[in-house]
């Protein structure tokens, strides 16, 4: 499916007789980004999942009001995060938790993980980027996993690149901090 640009999706999408079509073929080209960037995010496979389907249900909503202002892949990305973080809110909310232990919840979700296929200094990485604040973590894991740029990550995430860098290196240096105390 990445043979097909964005443009062409958007046209398939607006000027034929089904949009349907188009639509699956932008899912087809963007499903597994947008999960591993949630999965990153929320831990839980299960739960990825879910928030997976909401990305594409608002997508399917707002793909007729697109202005293409920006890529497809920024406007995904955009809603992917904006996703991921209102689950965790909710889950943080569900369960009355602070912060700290919704991120002890998810370390411990990552160690009981049977769909995780990583060796333990994966794990170890892993739970280090857990203890990141949220927004810190967004960005550690947008740069260091899905190598976008800061530039479009700025637009993803509606924020200057210079706040961006900062972000990361503050993330780097937690998690290497992590690593060498756990």
């Amino acid at each position: 499916m990445d043979h097909y640009s964005d443009e062409k999706l958007l046209d398939l999408f607006h000027n034929s007789d089904n949009p349907n079509y188009a639509f699956n073929l932008l899912v087809k080209k963007y499903q597994e980004k947008i999960y591993w960037h949630i999965r990153r995010l929320v831990i839980d496979h299960e739960d990825t999942n879910d928030v997976v389907q909401e990305v594409f249900v608002k997508a399917w909503k707002g793909l007729e009001h697109f202005r293409a202002d920006s890529g497809l892949f920024t406007w995904l990305y955009r809603i992917a995060t904006n996703e991921a973080l209102t689950f965790l809110k909710k889950k943080k909310r569900h369960f009355f938790l602070p912060w700290q232990d919704v991120e002890y919840a998810l370390s411990e979700k990552l160690e009981s993980d049977v769909h995780f296929s990583g060796n333990e200094i994966q794990r170890k990485l892993h739970k280090a980027i857990l203890s990141l604040p949220p927004k810190q973590r967004i960005v550690f894991n947008m740069r260091y996993f899905d190598e976008i740029k800061y530039e479009d990550m700025a637009r993803i995430l509606d924020t200057s690149e210079g706040a961006l860098k900062a972000s990361y290196h503050h993330a780097a240096k937690k998690i290497e901090e992590f690593v060498k105390t756990n």
